[in-house]
């Protein structure tokens, strides 16, 4: 019961463009987040990585719990990894890129699911009424004269 209501949460959104959303953004986050001592010789250069790696994980999470809300977050999070390539050492080498990119192309590309129809059911109005003579009246309109 549990794994088929996770099923049918994660078949209802955008989940594996989130996904690699949030881990592209935690690698490029992982980066200049390393011992103090290694950001202290980064100095400002660690700024734009954080910020960017949290964008990435916020677009990420987005696309799972406002799924209305993907195009954008796709299109943001592409652009803001192929950033991360030029101001954030080269875009957590490569890979945060690379996966942001594919991430925000699954994102903008998912489409939501359409449950299957039922054919419809005869309503009451649409039976046909032996005995009901007020929609046996001819229809044709009268001829129009000059």
């Amino acid at each position: 019961m549990l794994l088929n209501r996770w099923r049918r949460w994660r078949r209802s959104r955008p989940f594996w463009g989130g996904l690699l959303a949030v881990l592209a953004g935690a690698e490029i986050c992982a980066l200049p987040l390393a011992p103090l001592k290694v950001m202290l010789q980064q100095g400002v250069a660690g700024i734009p990585s954080v910020l960017m790696g949290a964008v990435m994980i916020a677009l990420g999470l987005t696309a799972w719990f406002a799924p209305a809300q993907r195009g954008l977050a796709g299109v943001l999070t592409t652009l803001v990894a192929t950033a991360a390539l030029v101001l954030s050492n080269l875009g957590g080498f490569l890979i945060g890129t690379l996966l942001g990119i594919l991430g925000g192309g699954l994102m903008f590309a998912w489409q939501p699911h359409a449950a299957p129809s039922a054919p419809p059911r005869p309503t009451p109005t649409d039976a046909t009424d032996p005995t009901d003579t007020a929609g046996t009246a001819d229809a044709t309109p009268a001829p129009l004269h000059d």
